[in-house]
């Protein structure tokens, strides 16, 4: 089980957007860049197969800011975009309306 300081370790901030590219050693995996508002982050993200180009460009999203970087089929993913799956695929988690972008989420 997880602690609630254990859950206030983690930088869970609102971004938008801005960017999405081909990743150019997988598949499944798309390279987004964040707007966090006084920053900007690239993430690596395996949503390929459930969001097009188009449908992601501009999206609100929810975002883990302070993971450690990794590297994902040698392209540095600097966060972790928060998104749900089932048995239908995977839903990006996005707030119900624009926030200022870099807003805690509690």
């Amino acid at each position: 089980m997880a602690t609630i300081e254990d859950f206030r370790k983690l930088e869970l901030k609102v971004a938008q957007i801005k960017e999405v590219s081909e990743h150019p050693n997988a598949d499944k995996l798309l390279v987004l860049t964040l707007d966090l508002g006084d920053k900007t982050k690239q993430v690596v993200a395996g949503i390929k197969s459930f969001y097009t180009r188009e449908a992601l460009l501009g999206k609100y999203v929810v975002v883990v800011d302070n993971l450690d970087p990794a590297l994902l089929r040698g392209v540095e993913s600097q966060g972790m975009v928060l998104a749900g799956s089932d048995e239908s695929g995977i839903v990006i988690i996005s707030p119900e309306r624009p926030l200022k972008l870099g807003s805690i989420v509690k």
